[in-house]
């Protein structure tokens, strides 16, 4: 990584008020924050919006700054969403990591009802369970990886068809073969045929 550009050339600018992405309140502030002590991490998060402000392309930033294209396009991303103050609320580096803890308590979760915990629903989704888990361990991981660590433990957010059987006598009523179905449709249909024909 290259070391932190002269702040010069942020804030030469022929015209400060005039910028391509930030407000003028928004430029003076990361310049301010710039001037402070911080971590090159986040001063990087500064200087790659005030570059873009200043119309850069994202590789002439990367070159500049030695930083990633994925950084770059992020912190332009959220300069031109207008969110240039929430330069510091995003933590560096990785975020807490899924513990032995955390998967045993999915574990427990998983194989009680979510009814048991609160929720109105029967079911769990991976959605709920991150939340949930969320909420207690304070880590937040995608619905994608926390099915994927379902997996990974053999177990799953979906209903099991495999359960025990129910007696013969209790679910032959309620089934229908498709036979069954073709025989009542063209019984119907005939009825429905001898209806027509009365009515005519």
């Amino acid at each position: 990584m290259s070391s932190n550009i002269d702040l010069s050339q942020l804030s030469d600018s022929n015209d400060l008020e005039n910028g391509k992405l930030l407000t003028a309140f928004q430029r003076k502030i990361l310049l301010q924050n710039l001037q402070s002590n911080l971590q090159s991490k986040y001063r990087r998060r500064i200087e790659v919006m005030l570059l873009a402000d200043q119309g850069k392309s994202q590789t002439q930033i990367c070159k500049t700054l030695g930083c990633s294209y994925h950084m770059a396009r992020y912190w332009i991303g959220v300069a031109k969403a207008g969110l240039a103050h929430k330069w510091q609320e995003q933590p560096i580096g990785r975020p807490k990591s899924v513990n032995e803890q955390y998967l045993e308590r999915l574990k427990e979760l998983v194989s009680h009802s979510p009814r048991e915990y609160g929720y109105p629903f029967q079911c769990w989704t991976a959605q709920w369970l991150s939340k949930h888990l969320g909420n207690e361990f304070g880590i937040e991981i995608t619905d994608r990886h926390l099915n994927r660590l379902l997996k990974q433990m053999g177990l799953s957010t979906r209903q099991r068809h495999d359960s025990p059987k129910q007696e013969p006598d209790k679910t032959q009523d309620s089934r229908i073969a498709i036979s069954d179905l073709q025989q009542l449709l063209s019984e119907h249909s005939l009825q429905w045929l001898l209806n027509f024909i009365n009515t005519n």
